[in-house]
């Protein structure tokens, strides 16, 4: 009886381990946590998809995707080569022929994270695009009022708009200002201004183009400028982003992907070398129900995150897909004809730190916050469907610039015009309180000396010293104000000029170009005068005055003369047939020396 016990409890043994081995990895693996998130693009759902669309898979390395399949039910099965981000958190699918407008697209693949499997999909449609006229011809630029555009000796191919200031800067320290002027007789482009409202830089865009959005940013770890650049067409941007480093050499060109193109509405630099843009997709559309056209067409507006090293989608949102046209204030075209209904007219994004991405949308008067993985909108503030109860004096209309502050509250620029819905424009923080589903206005910035109604455009951008600065948009006119709304900064375009935007940044270049100058000469004379610039320099004190018999035997002549702002005037003692000048900064080092030029 004991040996037969004995081998019963051996064989139970036996069997305990021989389960264990079964179920011991079978409890691994269920404890395991499962293969993160992968957002696909275009999102499930999406009812307007562009014919020539990749499909982005973001969260997950390349290598982590397997088995990837794309049928259309018209278009059939497509072929493509997954092109890995430079960022490492994804790649996109870019199918090997366009899909067919109308149909339906549905995508499958394989994630295997950590011997972990799932499967992932999405299912869109694809919209049939307007095409966008081409441009009028450019008109020429009407004559210039006296005073209102700066014309420059050493530089007499580009004419920006002068600055007025008329309320002085209480704070210099905090930065020059950054303008995209446009209207108007001067030249479209983009411009930096000293606190003094001394040009430091401008850009002319092309004819016909203008420029916007013009700020500080940071790319891979370093300070850049970028702007967008384009043409405008049916009330919104054609173009693409530009990064310049602080020579103002571009490092980087940013368009849009999925044969779309880059809007003027927004431009957002994020980690990793990201750019988060917004791109307006006009389609063909039912719109009866809506009190159009049965074969009428809409803009629908799309948020794109590019990876700017090689180009690709890594996310894409359309408003079409999250929110219905019966939110818009605007009414589409109800008679025969083509009109592009703007129903929607996103104008910012702002990425929160949730990474939710928080959008404004000027036609229905409301602020999105919408999830970063499937593009669902969380809440509302504003608009016909506001998840808020909205307090006194918190109802906006026609707004742009839709920012998150570090409290919570959200800072808007409230247009209240075209149409006018309001007797003045103004800057507002809101907060929110979720718990009451509440919002409250916090602080609201107006123009203590004049009444200021903007028809569109405009900014607010809270300064480090917690100062707002307000880009009144299509208003030329840029104030700045203290926390309790004190005028502490305001400068003044000459009308009709516009900027869409409006910053403060300290900046720091030296530019890859040399400075330039023009010299004359009286007949019989022994003095010089001359005109000398550098475009976009900000750290020349001095100009020196070289000159000689030729244009490689240069000597300094006189004493260094204190530069005097964009361009300087000197009259240099000598009748030398060649001169040259030298830009010094602090302790009267030589920053650059410009190429010698003949004495007219």
């Amino acid at each position: 009886m004991t040996v037969c016990a004995g081998r019963y409890r051996s064989r139970l043994a036996a069997l305990a381990l021989a389960l264990a081995a079964v179920i011991a990895p079978a409890a691994a693996q269920a404890a395991a946590p499962a293969p993160p998130a992968v957002t696909i693009s275009p999102l499930k759902g999406t009812p307007d998809a562009s014919p020539t669309t990749q499909i982005s898979f973001l969260g997950v390395p390349a290598a982590d995707l397997s088995q990837i399949a794309v049928v259309g039910t018209r278009s059939g099965h497509h072929s493509g080569k997954l092109a890995a981000y430079a960022t490492g958190t994804g790649a996109s699918f870019v199918v090997a022929r366009p899909f067919a407008s109308g149909e339906t697209v549905t995508v499958s693949a394989l994630e295997t994270v950590k011997g972990q499997h799932r499967s992932i999909g999405t299912t869109f449609t694809v919209g049939s695009l307007y095409a966008i006229p081409p441009p009028p011809p450019t008109p020429a630029l009407p004559v210039a009022a006296p005073g209102t555009v700066a014309s420059l000796a050493s530089v007499p191919n580009i004419h920006p708009p002068t600055i007025a200031v008329t309320t002085p800067a209480a704070d210099p320290a905090l930065g020059d200002v950054f303008l995209t002027p446009v209207d108007g007789a001067s030249q479209a482009g983009a411009m930096i201004v000293n606190p003094a409202g001394q040009m430091v830089w401008f850009s002319p865009a092309p004819p016909g183009s203008q420029a916007t959005d013009l700020r500080v940013q940071q790319y891979l770890g370093h300070p850049v400028l970028t702007y967008w650049q384009g043409r405008v067409a049916l009330g919104h941007g054609l173009g693409s982003g530009i990064i310049d480093d602080q020579s103002y050499h571009e490092i980087a060109h940013v368009n849009a992907g999925n044969g779309l193109a880059m809007d003027l509405h927004e431009f957002v630099l994020e980690p990793g070398g990201v750019a988060l843009i917004t791109v307006y997709e006009p389609v063909y559309m039912d719109l009866k129900p809506f009190g159009g056209a049965s074969h009428g067409v809409i803009d629908d507006c799309v948020v794109q995150e590019i990876d700017v090293r090689t180009g690709l989608v890594m996310f894409e949102w359309h408003a079409l897909g999250h929110v219905s046209p019966s939110a818009s204030y605007s009414k589409p075209w109800p008679g025969s004809g083509v009109s592009v209904w703007d129903w929607f007219h996103i104008n910012s994004i702002d990425v929160q730190p949730s990474r939710n991405l928080l959008i404004s949308s000027r036609s229905t008067w409301a602020v999105y916050d919408v999830g970063h993985t499937y593009g669902e909108v969380l809440w509302t503030l504003g608009g016909r469907h506001s998840s808020f109860t909205l307090g006194p004096n918190v109802r906006f209309a026609w707004q742009h610039d839709a920012t998150r502050l570090a409290d919570g509250s959200i800072e808007i620029f409230d247009n209240e015009d075209t149409p006018k819905i309001g007797s003045r424009s103004r800057g507002i923080d809101v907060a929110l309180n979720f718990a009451t589903h509440a919002a409250t206005l916090a602080h609201e910035y107006i123009d203590p000396g004049q009444v200021v109604l903007s028809p569109s455009q405009g900014d607010v951008q809270q300064l480090t010293n917690t100062d707002r600065l307000v880009g009144w948009g299509q208003i030329g006119i840029v104030s700045e104000f203290s926390a309790q709304g004190v005028l502490t900064f305001q400068l003044n375009l000459p009308a009709p000029v516009a900027s869409y935007r409006a910053f403060r940044f300290p900046w720091s270049a030296q530019p890859a170009t040399p400075p330039v100058l023009v010299a004359s000469r009286a007949a019989g004379s022994a003095t010089t005068a001359i005109a000398a610039s550098w475009n976009g320099a900000t750290g020349v004190l001095a100009w020196q005055v070289l000159a000689g018999s030729s244009a490689s035997a240069l000597a300094a002549v006189g004493t260094p003369v204190a530069s005097s702002g964009f361009e300087t005037a000197l009259s240099a003692a000598t009748s030398a047939p060649y001169v040259a000048v030298q830009a010094l900064g602090a302790g009267g080092a030589v920053l650059a020396t410009s190429a010698a030029v003949a004495v007219a």
